[in-house]
């Protein structure tokens, strides 16, 4: 059986580090860094540590992007590994601020990580003017080292005193939320296109407060990279990424896709095109308490807006003409 024809032994790395540079970091980097506090080199951890500390709220207050690093070559390979790319449908002037609703989750979130942590797929050519972040769990932020790597590549928090500060200073900011969050995560398996959205109403009012325009995105091919093995509610393996999840913020799930070799399996992703659709803005009004019934309204105007955005382009990109989203 012929091993790595696709994909190449590079790419293979570069795949692999995503999901698992957050590892490493975290059991071999960070202890290896503390054992330093018992050696001659004691005072490289300790003078990090206490920079540390002192920057505890830049996470919350903009972030600290590296154009280097969003840069880096690496990335053009994880883009042509599937391939990933971005459609644009409409322009974003740089006049205004943005909260991005980013659909589906996935399990790795590879197509909106790509599009917008890097410009692999060129992103700031292809909208001049906008400065993209993705917003992710907030706890991220305060783990040493993996702060660093994840404001560098754009990634900011999902906290409220962060993404009211990106919509509070400048223009042309434009804030990505994956709204269905984590427990959408449970829900990503090839050839479903279900979402959790139907109760997720902050994003629409923190967008009133701000007077930031909403604008809907459907990433086509997401939910396709891997297969995911689904459990009853009743079962303990359930239980057990419930629990888990109430402890790190996160699901335990269980998925596989393609191994090395053509024809077995493994944890890399499978080589299917990865295409997010950036939709229209939706203007809103700003309203610094915005009523309940506004916050509805809008909210229905984004669904219908989503929803008209994934029937435009299903059909081009791997669904059939009957396919509709779910809102759960």
């Amino acid at each position: 059986m012929p091993c790595f024809g696709q994909p190449t032994h590079f790419q293979s790395l570069i795949l692999l580090q995503w999901p698992l540079s957050y590892l490493v970091i975290v059991f071999i980097l960070q202890p290896l860094f503390i054992c330093l506090l018992f050696t001659s080199l004691w005072p490289l951890p300790v003078l990090y540590f206490t920079w540390f500390f002192l920057d505890w709220k830049t996470p919350d207050q903009g972030g600290r992007r590296s154009g280097w690093v969003r840069n880096l070559c690496i990335w053009t390979h994880l883009r042509d590994y599937f391939p990933i790319t971005i459609l644009k449908t409409k322009n974003l002037s740089p006049e205004h601020n943005y909260i991005m609703g980013v659909h589906p989750h996935g399990l790795l979130t590879f197509g909106p990580f790509c599009n917008f942590c890097t410009e692999a797929t060129g992103f700031s050519k292809i909208y001049p003017g906008i400065t993209p972040y993705l917003a992710t769990l907030s706890w991220f932020f305060r783990v040493p080292f993996v702060r660093e790597y994840l404001m560098a590549k754009g990634v900011c928090s999902v906290s409220q005193p962060a993404i009211d500060y990106l919509l509070s200073h400048g223009t042309g900011n434009l804030v990505g939320i994956v709204v269905g969050g984590v427990g959408e995560a449970l829900q990503s398996v090839p050839n479903t296109t279900t979402l959790i959205l139907q109760k997720r109403k902050g994003f629409v009012r923190t967008a009133l407060q701000h007077g930031a325009h909403l604008v809907p995105t459907f990433t086509f091919g997401e939910t396709e990279v891997y297969d995911q093995v689904q459990f009853h509610k009743d079962s303990w393996m359930y239980k057990f990424q419930s629990s888990f999840r109430r402890i790190f913020g996160f699901y335990f799930c269980v998925f596989y896709g393609r191994g090395f070799c053509q024809g077995s399996y493994g944890l890399l992703p499978y080589s299917l095109p990865i295409v997010t659709v950036v939709g229209e803005p939706l203007p809103l009004p700003k309203i610094e308490k915005p009523s309940q019934e506004m916050v509805d309204k809008y909210h229905a105007l984004y669904m219908d807006a989503l929803c008209k955005l994934f029937d435009q382009h299903k059909t081009q990109y791997g669904c059939s003409e009957a396919q509709k989203l779910i809102f759960l």
